[in-house]
């Protein structure tokens, strides 16, 4: 079930610290340049260094999936595999379709006082230039990519999340993330940090219900009305 107002104004009220997914919260990345594309270019990226691909890269269109079979298949190649999406990642965020109220969570939060973290599995560095592109820099306190070269770090694991909270200093009780995706909800709940889940397709809300969300939105303005 959508949250309702007063829901979302109780899980926030004692919030110091939102952590924002980056892809679907704050931007559609690959809306420019689709996923399917970036997941082809980075398989000729092999067979240009004279690499084979892993059974079963040919079928996957999820660039960050790729990644994650290709370093689990070819290990050797991670490193270079991961620079490569980086690269690419950079270039979709320039042509990035920004999510409607996005935005405003950011600019919400900073009048109310919070700190915001970007928590993200793309690469810190595209998240950087989209932040810096759209005039955002400056709501947000840091942006936790992934590891460049270790796909192990991308959500489920909470890593990413530990170490936002360690750099800004703040407890789990203390925090709230914001993602749209099941393992946005289990790297919160290995963090020990609550999850608002953001259901921006059909299908999404009873799998971030299933994942265990503390509560279900359908709008990022929706947050950002009650960030005060």
């Amino acid at each position: 079930m959508i949250a309702t107002p007063r829901q979302l104004a109780d899980v926030l009220r004692q919030v110091k610290h939102v952590l924002l997914d980056f892809d679907g919260p704050v931007c559609s990345v690959f809306a420019g340049l689709p996923a399917p594309e970036v997941a082809r270019q980075l398989r000729e990226g092999l067979l240009t260094a004279g690499e084979q691909a892993p059974a079963g890269a040919e079928e996957e269109t999820d660039p960050l999936a790729l990644l994650r079979l290709i370093s689990e298949a070819r290990p050797e190649l991670t490193e270079s595999t991961d620079a490569e999406l980086a690269a690419l990642e950079t270039e979709a965020v320039r042509v990035a379709r920004p999510t409607p109220g996005g935005e405003s969570v950011l600019r919400a939060a900073a009048r109310s006082g919070r700190l915001v973290s970007v928590v993200s599995n793309n690469g810190g560095a595209a998240i950087t230039v989209y932040l810096a592109e759209h005039g955002l820099s400056g709501y947000v306190a840091g942006v936790f990519g992934r590891a460049p070269g270790d796909p192990s770090s991308m959500k489920p694991n909470p890593r990413l999340l530990l170490e936002a909270m360690e750099a800004a200093g703040t407890r789990p009780e203390q925090c709230i993330f914001i993602g749209d995706a099941a393992r946005d909800v289990e790297a919160g709940k290995a963090a020990g940090i609550p999850t608002v889940g953001y259901a921006n397709k059909p299908g999404k809300e009873e799998k971030l219900a299933a994942a265990g969300a503390i509560v279900i939105v359908d709008s990022m303005q929706a947050l950002a009305n009650v960030l005060i």
